[in-house]
């Protein structure tokens, strides 16, 4: 089963590295994804991971590490169906990002679990029918 890597675990392995215990759990196990060739990935969340890289050089390099995962390509009906997600999420007061309800829907359609450290996804669950990734 594919699993879609969610922004800030990107983040976490490209940007952030850190030696405490909980993130390199987190980075053993999207590097152990990759060795498996279990990688999903939209391209919002390209997007999200190289926005905000000022530096050239770190932006071509991290653009040069991602290029190796192809995108899913999202169709019209994806973008309906994560705007009725974000509906039915809102009418239960909970608010979403654009890209958060496309991470949804790519993953419901697809069957993918959505591996992430966003708490906003724990309360899309409540009504919407993903499945989160957890670590072993």
């Amino acid at each position: 089963m594919k699993i879609l890597i969610d922004t800030p675990i990107w983040s976490l392995a490209f940007r952030r590295r850190s030696n405490d215990h909980v993130n390199g759990k987190i980075i053993d196990a999207l590097t152990e994804l990759i060795r498996d060739m279990r990688i999903a990935i939209i391209g919002p969340i390209r997007q999200e991971v190289l926005s905000g890289i000022s530096d050239k050089n770190k932006f071509e390099e991290l653009k040069e590490k991602m290029s190796i995962f192809t995108d899913y390509i999202i169709q019209t009906n994806d973008y309906e169906l994560a705007a009725e997600y974000s509906n039915i999420c809102r009418k239960h007061g909970i608010q979403g990002s654009h890209t958060d309800f496309l991470i949804c829907t790519t993953s419901i359609k697809n069957g993918w679990k959505i591996f992430t450290e966003d708490k906003d996804f724990f309360e899309y669950k409540k009504y919407l029918p993903i499945k989160l990734f957890t670590i072993k």
